[in-house]
């Protein structure tokens, strides 16, 4: 007991008083290098993720259980794509779920470097979304490796065969489909050359008129004029041995930003490693995982597509006597595109419209009906992959296509308004409109004139390849020079070789990892150290994105030059 007059004072916490310049110190770089273990340990993981999911032999990477309904690998025209039914996931049947009422869905994921899974690698995905509103979900899967002669056609039989299986499963209702990217423009193919087989389309991300973009904005545009055409393709798949590298188009993209793809997205996950591991593992699962083309497939999207820009033309030929001809498409589309979309921009998602359709009295008279969201900030993989976009964007697209096909023939935007700011919400939480538009709305002027002469760069530089060089390459190109061509890409080499398969002394950083998370002691967000090794981090940020303005502003210089 205390004394009557007893002093009491106060408990101080130590807490509670400010570290010391020595201390904020001594903390900063023990946590630091706590850090770098960590953050080698998550690239040594990531290696033998890579390796690991090749030696599998590169499965899709659904987070749902599924089983495998058509192989077009067995066709009387080989391709290789498959038809897989969604079953559920972890525990979740989908029966459970199941709306009778609600038409079948088939998602198809884009191939474009990467292996299939993007529609559906968690739950908060195009494939959940769907599942958890009561449709039948199908996912359309595609293999590493192309059949021998795959074709343009091989793969459009192919996915009409999968459509005409989902409608025989269904009554013969027509589905739902979506179509990310490149497998947008194929869902748009799908659609022109067989009017009523699908029912509503919902194009994500997907470039359908291939010169449109922005000044110093969208660099890729002019990739293949730059190269020289199409060429180039033909020539890194007969190296290949008549198979095209998927790498090649994942490092194009990742080009496209590399203040991200070689720093901001590492430093990253060093800067919050006990946090960012396992988000980083898991997407990096299907980044790494790189398919291949046929050499046929790939030299037809560059010389038809990227630099003939044929499609939106109606001068895409699949087969003799076969061209493709946008204006036949009957069914719904919903053109989901984003301003921060740097890949496939809402000028390669819209500008088509005003080429195939005088007007919009043309487009009226067609009976089609066209609706497009915008997203202001997105990127091109969030339009796919956020979780934020996925439950609200997408949910509301899925939601409303009843009313969109009940729409009068025409153009629309789409608005959401959303007061609660709450992705999750339901109607009346949030609304939805269809704000009529004109054709005369999509303008996005370019220098068409500098394209039309890159085609035909491009188209001669291809004739002389192919009947002087491509023979001799062909016959020079081993299947043991494509295998060692494909592990010593930069793309494949920069991740295996964290791995302690080829690095031994990465058993070390293996061993020390668990201890280190067990002995865990992190500088505080507001350690002056950390807040000088963000302020470095943001400086390195900024030089390379100036690189990048620079590089772009000189690659738009360049094809001024060549093709004014």
């Amino acid at each position: 007991m205390n004394a009557p007059n007893e002093l009491k004072l106060p408990a101080v916490s130590m807490e509670a008083r400010p570290a010391s310049f020595l201390e904020q110190w001594t903390s900063y770089w023990i946590d630091a290098a706590q850090r770098s273990v960590l953050f080698l340990d998550v690239l040594r993981e990531h290696a033998n993720n890579m390796l690991e999911h090749e030696r599998k032999g590169l499965p899709p990477l659904l987070d749902f259980d599924y089983e495998f309904l058509l192989d077009a690998r067995t066709f009387e025209r080989p391709a290789n794509y498959a038809l897989l039914c969604i079953l559920g996931a972890h525990g979740e049947r989908m029966e459970d779920c199941l709306d009778p009422a609600k038409p079948p869905v088939i998602v198809l994921d884009p191939r474009a470097g990467h292996g299939p899974g993007i529609g559906g690698f968690k739950r908060d995905s195009e494939v959940g979304i769907a599942l958890h509103a009561g449709h039948p979900v199908y996912f359309v899967v595609f293999f590493p490796k192309p059949c021998e002669g795959q074709t343009l056609e091989d793969v459009l039989k192919a996915l009409r065969r999968f459509v005409e299986e989902v409608a025989r499963r269904h009554s013969g209702r027509a589905p739902v489909a979506y179509g990310n990217c490149q497998a947008g423009w194929a869902l748009a193919l799908l659609s022109a050359d067989c009017e009523g087989l699908i029912g509503p389309a919902v194009l994500n991300g997907s470039p359908l008129s291939y010169w449109a973009g922005e000044s110093d904005v969208n660099p890729m545009r002019l990739g293949g004029g730059l190269a020289g055409g199409a060429w180039l393709a033909r020539f890194m798949a007969d190296v290949g041995a008549g198979e095209f590298d998927g790498a090649w188009l994942v490092q194009n993209f990742e080009g496209l930003n590399p203040a991200h793809s070689l720093w901001k997205k590492y430093y990253d996950v060093y800067a919050k490693i006990d946090t960012e591991r396992e988000r980083f593992l898991d997407f990096e699962r299907w980044w790494a995982g790189y398919y291949f083309l046929g050499r046929e497939e790939i030299v037809a999207m560059v010389e038809n597509l990227f630099i003939g820009n044929k499609l939106e033309r109606g001068e895409l030929r699949l087969c003799h006597g076969c061209t493709v001809d946008l204006a036949r498409i009957r069914n719904a589309l919903v053109i989901f595109a984003s301003r921060g979309d740097n890949i496939a921009p809402p000028h390669q998602a819209l500008a088509w419209l005003p080429a195939v359709y005088a007007d919009t009295a043309a487009l009226k008279a067609a009976g089609q009906r066209i609706v497009y969201l915008l997203n202001n900030k997105v990127g091109h993989l969030g339009i796919f992959v956020s979780a934020k976009v996925v439950r609200f964007e997408h949910r509301a697209i899925l939601e409303s296509l009843y009313d969109i096909e009940r729409l009068e023939p025409g153009l629309y935007e789409m608005r959401i308004d959303n007061p609660t700011g709450d992705p999750d919400c339901k109607k009346p939480q949030y609304s939805v409109t269809f704000v009529p538009r004109q054709v005369s709305d999509i303008r996005y002027e370019y220098p068409k004139h500098r394209f039309e002469r890159a085609r035909a760069v491009s188209e001669a530089n291809e004739k002389l390849y192919r009947e002087y060089l491509s023979p001799w390459v062909q016959a020079a190109a081993t299947p043991w020079l494509a295998e060692f061509a494909k592990w010593a890409h930069p793309m494949r080499a920069s991740r295996w070789m964290w791995s302690e398969t080829f690095m031994p002394w990465m058993n070390w950083v293996a061993f020390a990892a668990p201890v280190v998370r067990q002995n865990r002691m992190p500088a505080g967000e507001d350690n002056l150290f950390r807040e000088m090794e963000r302020g470095v981090a943001e400086v390195v940020t900024a030089g390379l994105d100036a690189g990048r303005r620079t590089r772009d502003a000189a690659q738009e210089s360049a094809f001024a030059a060549l093709y004014d």
